[in-house]
């Protein structure tokens, strides 16, 4: 099975379709939500994009995590509608390969500029239908807007080099050529951004896009769509270059087993990730993996704690621990342990609890019931392993799928909940004496995505990036494991998948190399 998420919440079957007697209870139809309308969203929409709109499947209605009210619902992609854009995406792909670079940078541009005049009303959506707070909705989209314009400028500058020849009168050339067909698979928690690392690059190196989004974000997907799609419209090229379909794990697999998709990317779980990976591998095709992250932090004696405390609680608690790079672990040094404890504790108690889309919101819900339930299985888990609650630990009595940020000391470096990523915040505060020790503890989880220390120790510093310190794909040095820059490549290694998305030379890998 291939449901496109970061917690096992989103493979579990969506509730059915609102009926047309209960479309008036809908959100979208609501005055108070008629910026919907804005986005070209209606009570009931079309979930397959391939020049044309349609789609035969099963309809889906996604909800507000804050209130847990129905937003809208889309009618996603049967097997027949899969194939047909496929056909179509592989046609419009002809088209597009013959399109110079920079001409399709320019068309990358645009989708950059389209996005950007979308950027406070799309970051609304994500708000109301993945549940993070309204700041962090627009920065997505920025994000997607960012990459844009890396990638107008990367799409004069891809190539390989002209290499010295043994032979006389002979030239040696590296050419690089898209790979034809990418098909993007998307998580719940970043239902903008990831596309975007994904797509923006694919298109300059002249490759064809068929998405598919998380099941609950559906409608996120059709408004990015809908965007993108009236400016290849405008440029009178095929729609079906970024083609989308809505799906659920059927159309993953098909994705996975799909001879025709020349590169599968898939952002979600580890457990999923394995399954594509092997689907993928079995065909010998190529796949590029953003899976689990289990990221600490470690905090030395000589740290700059100004620094620590705001860094900790925003890496731990923003997005409600719900992005791949959330901080599930803390070392202490055990000199500064329960001062860090207490002043961070006393930070938890000041984070704003609201709607997401309130401006003064720090934290919003977590994306779904079931993730509800995994929090508390979590907390229950590191209580019975031996660890104590400083803070948080329930559910909030309120509407909506809302928690308490959760602070857990008293557990060994490797309890077995520590070595679990849940998708929830929760933070494990672990103490340690030495160095050495503390860099194999960071080093010790399947995962390898995003780590950090705080010093001041310059030798220390460079034996943190050094071949026997983080064994990441993102190494911090006094900022929080959360939050990357596009210019970077992102991704991390093990478990983790060990692909690479958006920049540096991440772009070699919608590419096949001729000599």
């Amino acid at each position: 099975m291939l449901g496109l998420r970061r917690a096992a919440a989103a493979l579990l079957p969506l509730r059915a379709g609102a009926s047309a007697a209960a479309m008036s209870t809908l959100l979208v139809s609501q005055p108070r939500y008629a910026w919907l309308r804005e986005l070209g969203l209606q009570e009931e929409n079309p979930g397959v994009y391939n020049g044309r709109w349609g789609g035969r499947g099963q309809v889906v209605t996604t909800y507000c995590p804050a209130n847990n009210e129905p937003i809208a619902s889309v009618r996603q992609a049967s097997l027949e509608d899969y194939e047909e854009t496929v056909k179509k995406a592989k046609e419009a792909w002809k088209v597009w390969a013959d399109i110079p670079a920079p001409k399709r940078g320019e068309i990358v541009r645009q989708i950059g500029d389209a996005l950007r005049q979308k950027i406070k009303v799309l970051g609304s959506l994500v708000s109301l239908e993945m549940g993070k707070i309204f700041v962090e909705g627009v920065g997505e989209v920025q994000e997607y807007v960012d990459v844009c314009d890396y990638a107008v400028g990367l799409s004069r500058m891809i190539g390989g080099p002209i290499l010295p020849s043994e032979r006389p009168g002979h030239a040696l050339i590296e050419q690089w050529n898209p790979v034809g067909l990418v098909g993007i698979i998307t998580a719940f928690n970043f239902p903008v951004a990831v596309y975007g690392w994904n797509s923006a690059i694919a298109m300059i190196c002249g490759n064809a896009c068929l998405w598919k989004g998380a099941p609950t974000t559906s409608l996120i997907s059709v408004a990015v769509t809908k965007i993108i799609a009236k400016v290849l419209e405008d440029n009178k090229v095929p729609g079906a270059i970024c083609s989308l379909v809505c799906g659920g794990a059927d159309i993953g697999t098909a994705m996975a087993r799909d001879e025709r998709m020349d590169l599968l990317s898939f952002t979600g779980s580890t457990k999923v990730g394995k399954q594509v990976a092997l689907m993928v591998q079995e065909r010998f095709g190529r796949s590029l993996l953003e899976l689990g992250g289990n990221n600490a932090i470690i905090v030395f004696e000589d740290a700059d704690l100004n620094l620590v405390i705001p860094s900790a609680l925003f890496a731990a608690v923003g997005t409600a621990g719900q992005r791949c790079t959330t901080a599930r672990r803390l070392f202490l040094h055990e000199s500064i342990h329960d001062e860090v404890v207490t002043k961070l504790a006393k930070a938890y108690a000041q984070v704003r609890i609201g709607d997401p889309w309130d401006s003064d919101t720090l934290y919003g819900p977590l994306h779904t019931k079931e993730a509800v339930k995994m929090f508390l299985d979590a907390v229950e888990q590191a209580k019975q392993q031996g660890g104590s609650v400083v803070c948080g630990g329930k559910v909030i009595n309120r509407p909506g799928n809302y928690v308490e940020p959760t602070i857990v000391t008293g557990l060994p470096h490797n309890a077995p909940i520590v070595h679990t990523e849940t998708f929830a915040p929760i933070l494990y505060v672990l103490k340690f004496k030495e160095e050495e020790e503390v860099f194999a503890w960071n080093n010790e989880v399947k995962q390898g995505l995003s780590s950090s220390i705080f010093t001041k120790d310059l030798g220390r510093i460079f034996r943190w990036l050094g071949p026997k310190g983080s064994d990441c794909g993102i190494v911090n040095v006094n900022i929080p494991t959360s939050g990357a820059e596009i210019g970077g490549a992102f991704g991390g290694e093990k478990h983790t998948g060990g692909g690479r998305e958006s920049g540096s030379d991440s772009w070699k890998l919608y590419m096949r190399r001729s000599t």
